[in-house]
């Protein structure tokens, strides 16, 4: 199994969980979160004054799947979360040992 952890832009969201859906993803969890990259933050105007904001808001997706479907999860991923500009996000994939269905005792792919 294979955990996918995507930091995309909050926007694509909605795209990326569809296109995600229609692979039959059947769960996933989505966590707001805030970080920076390359872009250092940027700089916004708020009543005549200039703010750094240091820690740009974006979105966690968390997804664990069977082995065979990692790579076009990935590729969905990246491809729908795109819009070509800085800050797009990142994606990454680590090895799950074990998983268990904590209502039903699964273990193993028939847990998710």
């Amino acid at each position: 199994m294979k955990k996918i952890e995507a930091i995309i832009k909050p926007f694509k969201l909605d795209e990326v969980k569809d296109a995600l859906n229609a692979l039959g993803i059947q769960g996933m969890t989505v966590t707001e979160v805030k970080g920076f990259g390359r872009q250092k933050g940027h700089v916004e105007l708020y009543r005549g004054a200039e703010y750094e904001i240091a820690f740009v808001p974006k979105i966690k997706i968390e997804i664990v799947v069977p082995d065979a479907m990692a790579d076009q999860v990935v590729a969905t991923v990246a491809d729908k979360a795109k819009t070509g500009k800085i800050g797009d996000g990142k994606v990454f994939v680590y090895s799950v040992d074990q998983a268990v269905r904590i209502r039903t005792s699964e273990t193993g792919d028939t847990a998710l």
